[in-house]
């Protein structure tokens, strides 16, 4: 028995951009994210340095925006799975902060190591 429907680029693409706009409704720290992406993405854009260079800080900022999103969905199944307060229920949820942490973390070293050297 195969409940999954069948294969459509359209309704796939459909369903990211229906999984999105919850995100930007429902997620207040993607909300929060996508606020301050903004002026990382404007300083991006605006920043003299080379091109590998806003590269790195547009990769680094989407994958903030991935991560999140990732995490979002962990949080979405453990609750959909227990209301209980449960270890490793918490452990799920704070493994998947954890790593949208890492994340932002990754994009700020990536700020900082180039607004060095283009101090430098």
């Amino acid at each position: 028995m195969n409940n999954k429907p069948r294969y459509s680029l359209f309704k796939n693409a459909m369903y990211s951009f229906e999984g999105l706009v919850y995100a930007i409704k429902m997620e207040t720290s993607f909300k929060l994210e996508l606020f301050f992406g903004f002026f990382s993405l404007v300083g991006i854009i605006f920043i003299q340095v080379d091109l590998s260079y806003k590269l790195i800080l547009l990769i680094t900022l989407f994958l903030v925006f991935i991560v999140e999103l990732l995490n979002s969905a962990i949080e979405n199944v453990v609750d959909l799975v227990t209301k209980e307060i449960h270890p490793l229920a918490k452990s799920a949820k704070d493994v998947a902060a954890a790593g949208v942490l890492f994340a932002l973390v990754l994009h700020v070293i990536c700020w900082f190591f180039i607004l060095i050297n283009l101090i430098i």
